[in-house]
């Protein structure tokens, strides 16, 4: 069976992307800590999403990584 996140965990990853990002851009304690903090929100949310779904957490980490790094292409029918 297929893991589908919920769009909240998408957006957490994506936020995280983002931070760590910007982190190249400004390498600042701040840049850093906003990254980091980010990235414990994305791992705190798929923890729990992980027991509550009876998963893994790796397997329900790796559906939302790639979810929100790779989306499907929007259909067009």
């Amino acid at each position: 069976m297929a893991i589908e996140p919920p769009d909240e965990l998408i957006q957490l990853q994506r936020a995280s992307d983002a931070a760590h990002e910007a982190v190249r851009d400004d390498p600042s304690d701040r840049a850093w800590a906003a990254w980091r903090d980010r990235a414990g929100e994305v791992q705190a949310a798929v923890t729990e999403y992980a027991k509550e779904i009876g998963e893994p957490r790796n397997k329900v980490e790796a559906a939302v990584k790639k979810k929100a790094r790779y989306p499907e292409p929007a259909d067009e029918s």
